[in-house]
């Protein structure tokens, strides 16, 4: 053993100075969570289901306006479709109103020369509720 500096309970360590070591000692700090309470647990779940269930019951309300939309907007079309054919018929009816006296004196129709038409009804089938024998319409 060799004397240094004045110490004689030193060891050398000439022999490790100038090697790499065959392994080298490595220490890694190892910190473990502790996990968490049940409550707490809970209350993130519940946390979690309350806004899981708050964000499907807004897309269950836009859906159904979505559908209420497009029904008004469906029916919209319908009526201006309806009216395009209401205006049509109308031409057509206002036509053929054209056409009555026309049909009419080729079937040998005339018009009546005074006002009113004069109906005469049998006293076997009259009701009660009839009040004359004879109707005048005007």
């Amino acid at each position: 053993m060799a004397y240094t500096r004045g110490n004689l309970a030193v060891k050398e360590k000439t022999a490790t100075r100038g090697q790499n070591p065959r392994y080298r000692e490595t220490t890694k700090v190892v910190t473990r969570r502790s996990p968490l309470p049940i409550r707490e647990k809970l209350l993130y779940m519940v946390t979690i289901l309350f806004c899981v269930g708050i964000m499907g019951g807004l897309l269950w309300q836009n859906s159904q306006l979505y559908d209420i939309k497009r029904q008004a907007f469906n029916l919209n079309t319908e009526i201006q479709n309806i009216n395009v054919q209401v205006k049509e018929l109308s031409i057509q009816k206002e036509k053929l109103e054209e056409r009555i006296p026309e049909e009419a004196a080729k079937l040998g129709y005339v018009e009546p020369v005074d006002e009113g038409v004069h109906v005469q009804v049998p006293n076997s089938t009259t009701t009660e509720n009839q009040a004359s024998d004879v109707a005048t319409v005007r």
